[in-house]
């Protein structure tokens, strides 16, 4: 079987997130099988997909090297890309059904000028202004100007400088006792850009409670930022910058109702043939 090395939402190779991408099978692996090419390709996720009855609707899973996970945006821009680019998939959208977001789907966005422009459809997440967390800012080394709890843990920065210079430490992590109000598996650091930058918002993205100590582009995490900055800005276009080190990756992002569109782009940087069959792996 084929699969592909893609680095999402990168405006140029070796930036952005890398995800794995196998080609679609007609019916489900086994989730050990699934698990342990995750492993081996020892990426931030390996996405896989099976075919259905309709040529542009794929079932989608995502796993890192220990667990499946819930939801992925750069890997399911990733997922798309392969169709679109690497299989030769002629729709304008395809479909992702997940077992966990509902579906998903991903539509070839840009104009004339902007060709390779993949759009994805997500659900918004809301979230709200909670008290300081001081456990998560002694590991940070910053003082939150504002937090906000939901689906992940939202410290805003005083500045674009702060964001960048952070280090998160995750063996000094203390997990609050009481964390009813926000997943503190998942940390997200952000502030507004500087004056004159090209894009409104810079974030990082840290999920110590899945084995990552800093994902270098984060779809899902935008679901919750798109929503916090339309409130504080009044506007529902946004660019976001995620400060990864080395690497960096960029969003365009929209608030439509209650579901947020994340643009970007996605690069092809290997090629590659699993030599081991299903019935060997077993």
């Amino acid at each position: 079987m084929r699969q592909f090395l893609i680095d999402a939402f990168a405006r140029a190779p070796f930036m952005g997130n890398p995800a794995a991408v196998v080609e679609p099978f007609d019916t489900w692996p086994s989730d050990d099988f699934m698990s342990r090419l995750a492993m081996e390709n020892n990426q931030a996720e390996t996405a896989y997909m099976v075919k259905t009855s309709e040529a542009n609707v794929f079932g989608l899973r995502w796993f890192t090297p220990t667990v499946e996970v819930n939801l992925c945006g750069h890997a399911t821009l990733a997922a798309a890309h392969a169709l679109f680019t690497e299989l030769g998939l002629e729709a304008e959208v395809v479909h992702f059904d997940t077992r966990h977001a509902g579906r998903l789907s991903v539509r070839r966005a840009g104009g004339q000028l902007e060709m390779d422009l993949l759009e994805l459809d997500f659900p918004a997440y809301p979230v709200q202004a909670i008290a300081a967390v001081p456990e998560i800012e002694a590991v940070i080394g910053q003082t939150a100007v504002a937090t906000f709890g939901g689906p992940m843990l939202i410290l805003q920065l005083a500045s674009e400088a702060a964001v960048r210079a952070l280090k998160f430490n995750a063996g000094e992590i203390g997990y609050p006792q009481a964390c009813t109000l926000f997943d503190a598996a998942h940390v997200v650091v952000t502030a507004f850009a500087d004056e004159g930058s090209p894009y409104d918002v810079i974030s990082r993205f840290f999920a110590p409670g899945f084995s990552i100590a800093e994902d270098p582009t984060t779809g899902s995490m935008h679901c919750a930022l798109m929503p916090l900055y339309a409130n504080l800005t009044g506007k529902t276009v946004l660019e976001f910058h995620q400060a990864y080190p080395r690497r960096g990756g960029d969003l365009r992002c929209e608030l439509v109702g209650d579901r947020v569109k994340l643009r970007g782009r996605a690069i092809t940087t290997h090629k590659t043939q699993v030599m081991i069959a299903l019935a060997e792996s077993s």
